[in-house]
């Protein structure tokens, strides 16, 4: 299997990760969940109740406190800060409203993606996030931007929370989704938008298996040629 990079963008519930979780595994790839990474800072910023002020508060902490990723018993990632099992801490509702002003400080998004840089630089892995074949990865081989409707994408996170026993609200959740669209993609660092040479797919109607079968016919035919 030749070891080429696949970026996948999109906005908020959009199936990056569902998706790249999957073709990981059926190409044997590495996945790197980037959102969980901003989730941690954000989780610790909410945790110490730091602002957009105490930038080196944050990065301290993330410093004594290391990302990793593990496997749990059943085959899915788990997500460490340090000794600590944040994996369902930071997909609260309170995070997620918060990831998009931790995310846009540039200090922890210089940070964060040279760590997701030096993983990436053997190949064979699949990232997805809101930059990465724009910023993180832009010389990646395969670039795929995907787009929903945010009504498909409010009913995905709630049956998501739902499943995860995390209350949740549909019309809240559209609102939501929206709001943070809006943050994402007019923030003055790295904003949400698809890099030039991007497949942008639209997975509104669309299950999972259609999207990761598109996905992954560009990925054999781009293994293929290198």
């Amino acid at each position: 299997m030749k070891a080429i990079r696949i970026a996948i963008d999109g906005p908020a519930s959009s199936g990056k990760s569902t998706v790249a979780k999957i073709i990981a595994k059926n190409l044997g790839f590495t996945y790197l969940d980037t959102g969980a990474m901003y989730r941690c800072a954000t989780y610790i910023a909410l945790t110490h109740k730091f602002t957009d002020k105490n930038v080196d508060a944050i990065l301290n902490e993330l410093s004594k406190n290391p990302i990793s990723f593990k496997k749990s018993d059943d085959g899915s990632q788990l997500v460490f800060l340090g000794d600590q099992d944040v994996t369902l801490a930071i997909r609260q509702n309170d995070v997620t409203n918060n990831v998009s002003w931790v995310s846009a400080i540039a200090e922890i998004r210089e940070e964060l993606v040279a760590q997701q840089r030096r993983i990436a630089q053997n190949g064979a892995i699949i990232m997805d996030g809101r930059d990465i074949g724009t910023v993180v990865l832009p010389d990646a081989e395969l670039k795929i931007f995907l787009i929903a409707s945010v009504d498909e994408r409010a009913q995905r996170r709630y049956k998501e929370n739902i499943e995860k026993g995390i209350s949740s609200d549909l019309e809240t959740l559209k609102e939501e989704i929206a709001a943070r669209d809006f943050k994402d993609s007019n923030r003055k660092v790295s904003p949400l938008k698809a890099a030039e040479d991007a497949i942008i797919f639209d997975t509104t109607g669309i299950d999972i298996p259609g999207v990761v079968a598109f996905i992954q016919e560009k990925a054999e035919k781009m293994i293929d040629m290198v």
